[in-house]
């Protein structure tokens, strides 16, 4: 007599295919991770988001470099301007929204100053113009973003990294050009500036500064 017991079919409610199954969802479990896995070789870094300090720092001596070889002497803009404000914009300047972005250079003694801009007297130019630098600790507008017209919002993923962009070329201003300068105390020093300032009143310049030297 056979002592074989037949174990019979698999019972209905599939008790017995749990450990089959519970293999079957680790292995397509194994096989998503490993799809999604990025192999990095050893001593390569991978891509990095946007970076503005990084940014910044890159892309300003580009712009001084540019506004210094086609900064105009603020006579001979003032003059150009008063003849025909539309006309210098677009000869000197380059497209920037409301108003043109000129460069311009000048030397002149400083005056009275608040928050960090300070007017200067410049020799050459009518009574009637104020011309003001910007020293910081803060440092307005895109001025410096716009000067070349170079740097255009397709660029950037989005608007913040747009903006992000213009404040970090500040910055990059600020450490490389103002950070040994003692911008607290700049009342009656004689400077020379060159800079960027967009032209809306012909009457206000508010500069910001690419190079600023004090004699």
């Amino acid at each position: 007599m056979s002592s074989r017991v037949d174990a019979g079919p698999l019972p209905r409610n599939g008790k017995r295919r749990g450990p089959i199954t519970i293999i079957a969802v680790a292995v397509v479990v194994l096989v998503v991770m490993a799809l999604d896995t990025t192999v990095v070789p050893i001593g390569s870094q991978q891509e990095e988001g946007f970076s503005a300090e990084r940014y910044g720092t890159e892309q300003f001596p580009v712009i001084r470099d540019s506004v210094e070889k086609r900064a105009v002497p603020a006579s001979k803009l003032a003059t150009a301007i008063a003849e025909d404000k539309a006309a210098a914009g677009e000869r000197y300047g380059v497209s920037a929204g409301i108003g043109p972005v000129v460069p311009v250079t000048f030397t002149g003694v400083v005056g009275d100053g608040k928050a960090g801009i300070y007017s200067v007297d410049v020799e050459g130019v009518p009574d009637d113009l104020t011309i003001r630098v910007q020293t910081g600790p803060a440092i307005n507008g895109t001025d410096l973003r716009d000067a070349t017209g170079d740097i255009e919002f397709g660029d950037f993923t989005n608007q913040i990294e747009y903006q992000n962009a213009g404040a970090a070329i500040n910055d990059a201003m600020k450490a490389q050009v103002l950070a040994d300068i003692d911008t607290d105390a700049l009342s009656g020093k004689r400077v020379s500036v060159t800079g960027a300032f967009k032209l809306i009143n012909p009457n206000n310049w508010l500069v910001t500064p690419v190079s600023l030297s004090v004699q």
